[in-house]
């Protein structure tokens, strides 16, 4: 359904125009979260096979586009803590976006209750 924002009243209009700017954010936001659960699945990939191998075992870390020779512990810590990161990432995105739906919600009902009471 397309609404002409030429035929509202200004605040209905305003809330046309902010429940768009949400479905946008909205949108960004799921963006983001998909990529931080596909950064941390990555991440724990890494760890399992990190855990796997022996302390003598050489391991290599990508740096800007070239590999790095380094300690596996080394490596597993920063693997570690980046997963620690990426996990507060996600609940923080989580949070965004829960917050955003309901911003969603709240501004659609306000709008069909304006469009009802002027039909009225």
């Amino acid at each position: 359904m397309s609404i002409d924002l030429n035929s509202l009243d200004e605040g209905t209009r305003k809330k046309v125009i902010n429940l768009q700017n949400l479905s946008t954010t909205m949108e960004y936001l799921s963006q983001q979260k998909l990529q931080i659960e596909t950064s941390l699945r990555d991440t724990e990939l890494a760890i399992e096979e990190l855990e796997k191998i022996n302390p003598d075992d050489v391991v290599y870390k990508s740096i800007g586009g070239i590999l790095v020779k380094s300690e596996k512990n080394k490596l597993l810590d920063e693997k570690k803590s980046l997963k620690v990161t990426l996990e507060m990432r996600s609940k923080t995105l989580t949070q965004k976006l829960d917050r955003t739906k309901g911003q969603i919600e709240t501004m659609r009902n306000s709008i069909q209750a304006d469009l009802q009471s002027k039909s009225a």
